[in-house]
C-alpha cells in the first residue's frame, strides 16, 4: 500500500488535547502525520509543554507511535500504527534562542516556518503590506535548521521570505500547506516563482485541504486535483506533495479568527467559517488520482514519496 505522508496537521494548542483524532487517518499501509505544536503565540514554555503531553499520550496507545527516522515510520506501518511527528507554524517558540533548534529536533520537531503570516524577528509573512524578505537573524536561523536536520518550510512567509529561504538554505525547502496562486488567488496561496525555487532545491511543494486556499471554501478532491496538477505540470511530478492542515481544534481556530482580526485579514473571513477536508476523504486521494488517469508512480510520488526523500536528505 502506497506511503501517505501528511506534512502539517493540527491538534488543539492545549495541554490536554485528545491525540486520538490522529487515527481518523487510519487506512491501510503506512501513514506518517506531522503534528503541529505551536506558532506566533506560544513560547519555548508552551511548545516544549505541548510536546511532552502529546508525546506521552501517544506513547500510551498502540495504534499511534512518535517516530525519530525514517526507520520508525516504517516500523510504525508494519505494525498498523499511525506515525507521527512534530513541526511549528512560526520562530516563535525558539524565544530566540537558536541553540532551541537542537532542542526541539530532539524532541521530535522536524520542520518549522520561519513566520506565521505577519513580520517577527526572522523575516515577513504573506499577510504584510511590506515585503523584505528574511532577515540576517533568519538567515542564520535557516542555517542553524540546516545543521540540525529541521526541514526550513515556506508557509505562511512572504513571497520575498519564501525566495530567500530556498536561496539560503543548503538543504531542501518546503512549502508543508501552501496551494497554488495562479489556480486561486490567495495571499497564503504562492507564486510560481516561489514553487519553482522550492523544486530547484530539492523541496516539495504541499498541497493542502483547506477550502479558502483551494477556492471559495471547496475543500474537495477535486479542487485538490487541480492544484496539483498544475504543481506537477509547473516544477515536475518529483516535486508535489500533500498535506490536510486539517484543525481538530477548528472551534478553537475560527474563534481565534474572529477574536484577533490584526492576525487574520479578510481573506480569511470573506468565504464564511473556514471548511476544512476531512481526513476520512483525504486518505482517498489516491483512488481519486487513479480514477482521473495518474500512474501508481506518479500517486506514489505525490502523496509520500517525494516528501520522505525530502526527510531522507535532511533528518
Amino acid at each position: 500500500m502506497t506511503l501517505l505522508w501528511d506534512q502539517h496537521a493540527c491538534l488543539p494548542l492545549q495541554p490536554d488535547a485528545d491525540v486520538g483524532y490522529l487515527t481518523r487517518f487510519s487506512r491501510p499501509g503506512t501513514t506518517y502525520v506531522s503534528v503541529n505544536v505551536g506558532y506566533a503565540p506560544q513560547t519555548y514554555a508552551d511548545s516544549t509543554n505541548l510536546l511532552a503531553h502529546f508525546r506521552s499520550a501517544i506513547s500510551r496507545r498502540g495504534d499511534l507511535r512518535v517516530v525519530a527516522s525514517l526507520d520508525d515510520i516504517d516500523a510504525a506501518g508494519d505494525r498498523g500504527q499511525i506515525a507521527v511527528g512534530f513541526d511549528l507554524e512560526d520562530s516563535n517558540p525558539l524565544d530566540g534562542d537558536l541553540d532551541n533548534v537542537h532542542r526541539f529536533v530532539e524532541l521530535g520537531v522536524r520542520t518549522m516556518l520561519p513566520t506565521y503570516n505577519h513580520a517577527n524577528a526572522a523575516g515577513c509573512g504573506c499577510l504584510d503590506a511590506t515585503d523584505a524578505g528574511l532577515t540576517a537573524w533568519g538567515r542564520r536561523l535557516v542555517a542553524e535548521m540546516n545543521s540540525a536536520g529541521m526541514v526550513p518550510d515556506g508557509s505562511h512567509c512572504s513571497v520575498r521570505t519564501g525566495l530567500d529561504l530556498c536561496e539560503t538554505s543548503t538543504k531542501p525547502v518546503i512549502y508543508s500547506h501552501s496551494c497554488m496562486r495562479s489556480v486561486w488567488d490567495h495571499p497564503r496561496n504562492i507564486t510560481d516563482d516561489q514553487a519553482r525555487e522550492c523544486a530547484r532545491t530539492g523541496g516539495v511543494v504541499g498541497i493542502t485541504g483547506v477550502g479558502i486556499f483551494l477556492g471559495p471554501n471547496t475543500p474537495t478532491l477535486d479542487a485538490m486535483t487541480r492544484h496539483l496538477e498544475y504543481a506537477v505540470d509547473l516544477i515536475g511530478i518529483d516535486h508535489v506533495g500533500v498535506s490536510t492542515d486539517h484543525s481538530f481544534d477548528a472551534a478553537d481556530f475560527l474563534a481565534e479568527i474572529l477574536d484577533h482580526p490584526d492576525s487574520f485579514d479578510e481573506s480569511y473571513t470573506r468565504w464564511g467559517p473556514i471548511q476544512w477536508m476531512a481526513p476520512e476523504v483525504f486518505i482517498t486521494l489516491g483512488a481519486h488520482l487513479s480514477r482521473r488517469g495518474w500512474g501508481d508512480s506518479d500517486i506514489a510520488a505525490v502523496l509520500g514519496g517525494n516528501f520522505r526523500r525530502v526527510a531522507a536528505a535532511s533528518w
